[in-house]
């Protein structure tokens, strides 16, 4: 930046006033300090966490239900079913009742028969579930489209 850019502005005063000085008796006491951190204290303690509904998506049914729902493996691609799209809804009703909503990757697929059983098994198992329901759809047909980020990386698909 060239010199001619810089301009500065200067203002000539005669006298400029003294900023106030702290004072001792406007500093607070150690007790009143004290007294303040106990009131904080007490609110945050008191307050009760905000109450969740163990059925949606961060309560702790569905996350347990979405868990076991994780440790299903498919036969033939070493990926979950739930990152690999195969999960389509999963619903937790308030008495604990679960339906999920799942395909397959082909109706053809050999564990057609035995894979909606092992999911309504894993499913009930979690606890505080009550029951399960499994209801297996085709439509929308299950595509690649419908895998996570995780399981498309898995595959090397990413």
């Amino acid at each position: 930046m060239s010199d001619e850019h810089r301009k500065f502005q200067v203002e000539e005063v005669e006298a400029a006033s003294q900023p106030p000085r702290a004072r001792v008796q406007d500093a607070e006491s150690a007790a009143e300090k004290l007294e303040r951190k106990r009131d904080y204290l007490e609110g945050f303690l008191s307050e009760k966490p905000q109450a969740d509904n163990p059925g949606e998506p961060g309560g702790a049914v569905y996350d347990a239900v979405v868990a076991a729902l994780k440790e299903i493996f498919d036969p033939e691609i070493p990926v979950n079913i739930y990152d690999l799209g195969l999960i389509y809804g999963v619903e937790v009703s308030p008495e604990s009742s679960v339906s999920v909503i799942m395909t397959l990757t082909t109706p053809h697929c050999p564990v057609a028969e035995s894979m909606p059983g092992e999911v309504e098994l894993r499913v009930a198992a979690v606890p505080g579930v009550r029951d399960c329901e499994v209801n297996l759809v085709w439509d929308p047909p299950w595509d690649m489209a419908k895998m996570s980020d995780e399981a498309k990386l898995e595959l090397g698909m990413l």
